[in-house]
């Protein structure tokens, strides 16, 4: 099938998708350069880092209150990271009991995803309805944590059993039959081939914890999370410096993305040289 006509169509579409896709982040990316007096608005009256300053409390003072970003994002890191370590325990361990099939591992593999699939808000108003009966105080260390792990388990799973399912047994079997303990054989052979995938299980993790919204409204009790300290700021008034933070946030993201493609270069390399030495060694 001759796809040249349909060439220019599809670029068409892609440069869409593109600016659909990233044209907020543009806009939010400019409306952040502006001046003391301007707003979230065009045209920009004039150019300045004002807002940056006032994100970071470097600014003069002003009728514009400070984003409640102090102790917010604190909990809303700690729980990501409390979120990504349980998770990721969690995905691998499952993943690896399904390497071998058992008896129910259809339902239970349900099960699992199922957590993935039901509505945030429903979970989180049937878990605040929960604590009120058994007398619970909710909070986000607790209540909110319990469903961060239950909505990001099912992701690390997935993550950890599409590498499981490609993982070959032969190389662990070479290993230990050349008298190398279980234990180095994890930690020299498996655990190398297997990082990628736990490097991608917590990403997913720790990314869908940190701006988690729906399942922590009803569940974080006193004490906000990042996400919904910002939302109670623009839901009264909303001003360039949400779109600073909004552009650090961004780059923060970006920097954990070059990070993780570093470390998924090193251990593909590590990986790559595993199965070469098997090739060589048969």
């Amino acid at each position: 099938m001759n796809a040249g006509p349909l060439r220019p169509a599809l670029a068409i579409y892609t440069a869409l998708f593109l600016l659909f896709l990233y044209g907020p982040m543009i806009v939010l990316a400019i409306l952040s350069f502006q001046s003391q007096g301007g707003g979230p608005q065009f045209p920009i009256q004039e150019w300045s880092v004002y807002w940056y300053k006032h994100l970071l409390g470097l600014a003069e003072t002003s009728r514009v209150s400070q984003l409640p970003v102090g102790d917010s994002l604190l909990r809303s890191l700690v729980l990501a990271f409390m979120t990504t370590v349980v998770s990721v325990v969690l995905g691998t361990m499952s993943a690896e009991a399904f390497r071998t099939r058992f008896k129910g591992s259809g339902p239970v593999f349900y099960l699992v995803i199922l957590g993935m699939m039901v509505p945030g808000v429903l979970v989180g108003l049937g878990m605040a309805l929960l604590s009120n009966v058994l007398g619970l105080e909710r909070a986000w260390f607790s209540t909110a944590f319990v469903l961060h792990v239950v909505y990001t388990y099912p992701f690390a799973f997935l993550v950890m059993l599409a590498i499981f399912n490609r993982f070959d047994r032969s190389i662990e079997e070479a290993s230990m039959s050349l008298g190398v303990s279980p234990g180095q054989t994890f930690r020299r052979v498996t655990f190398p081939i297997l990082f990628p995938g736990v490097l991608s299980a917590a990403l997913f993790s720790f990314t869908l914890s940190y701006d988690e919204f729906a399942r922590t409204l009803f569940t974080a009790g006193s004490d906000l999370t990042l996400p919904l300290a910002i939302y109670g700021t623009f839901s009264v008034e909303i001003y360039p410096n949400l779109f600073a933070f909004g552009v650090l946030t961004t780059l923060f993201s970006f920097t954990l993305l070059v990070i993780y493609g570093l470390l998924m270069k090193r251990f593909t390399g590590v990986k790559t040289s595993l199965y070469k030495g098997q090739e060589d060694a048969s």
